[in-house]
């Protein structure tokens, strides 16, 4: 009897060893000199970066590379560029934290360009509708994130004029880091009761702010999208945060020094 319950304990015991063991592994290897490559073409701002902060972000990379999951769909064949792209943008959010590395996913699924999803709402009188919408990107509680790769690394010219300022990966990152806390609210987890109140203090005025904005259909540094509910101003101002850091350190002080704090970066360093 005791030889059994011996057997299953050590059996246990290499199933929560060996992957932390693996993972040490990887780690202790050298970063590839291609994935540098990589995210000099495809993370703005990486070569200007402080080496320290190139290092944390490279061993980030590598073990969210071992931990998640690449899925290629509508035919699309994921490649080091895709995987290694995404991967660093991702773990942008991550620096100087002691934090796991999004713990609750597990897939990563790549689409070639837009993909269409299916939406249902209802409406007056229980009726419910029923439509496709095209989206650049998802994020899920259950383990997986959506991402349309044209939207990341754009095809042409055109393309990449009509993104200036946005970031599907950062934006649906940043989902990803407020649902940790249990709820998709626009409020990721915090240090306590206290952050938590300025946290909300501040969210809510700039919150209001870019509603008010909008209704004078005047122009903001903020993609109107972020106006639609707090979640969604969470992740349009991290894109901002990273992509358009001295327009909204010019244009909302207050908010660009909140995402400092909780990002423990300052993008405008490595400008």
């Amino acid at each position: 009897m005791w030889w059994i319950v011996g057997m299953l304990l050590s059996v246990i015991g290499a199933l929560v060893l060996v992957p932390k063991w693996r993972l040490h592994h990887v780690l202790g290897k050298a970063f590839p000199l291609p994935y540098s490559k990589i995210l000099r073409r495809n993370l703005p701002g990486y070569s200007r970066m402080p080496t320290d902060l190139q290092m944390q972000l490279k061993r980030r990379i590598r073990q969210f590379l071992f931990q998640k999951k690449f899925v290629g769909c509508d035919g699309l064949q994921v490649t080091d560029e895709m995987r290694v792209t995404i991967a660093g943008r991702a773990c942008l959010l991550l620096l100087n934290r002691e934090t796991e590395v999004y713990p609750d996913l597990s897939h990563i699924l790549l689409y070639p360009g837009v993909f269409v999803a299916p939406r249902s709402q209802m409406l007056d009188g229980g009726v419910v509708t029923h439509t496709n919408q095209g989206l650049s990107g998802e994020s899920w509680s259950d383990g997986r994130v959506i991402l349309a790769w044209d939207q990341i690394v754009p095809r042409t010219q055109e393309q990449a004029v009509s993104l200036v300022g946005q970031d599907v990966v950062l934006h649906e990152f940043a989902h990803q880091l407020d649902s940790e806390s249990g709820s998709t609210n626009g409020a990721p987890v915090l240090a306590g009761k206290n952050a938590y109140a300025h946290w909300s203090d501040v969210m809510q005025r700039a919150y209001a702010r870019l509603q008010h904005t909008l209704s004078q259909q005047q122009e903001t540094v903020l993609d109107p999208y972020g106006a639609t509910s707090p979640a969604e101003f969470f992740a349009v101002a991290t894109e901002a945060f990273f992509r358009k850091s001295q327009a909204l350190a010019e244009a909302e002080p207050e908010l660009y020094g909140l995402l400092r704090q909780y990002y423990r970066v300052d993008p405008l360093d490595w400008l």
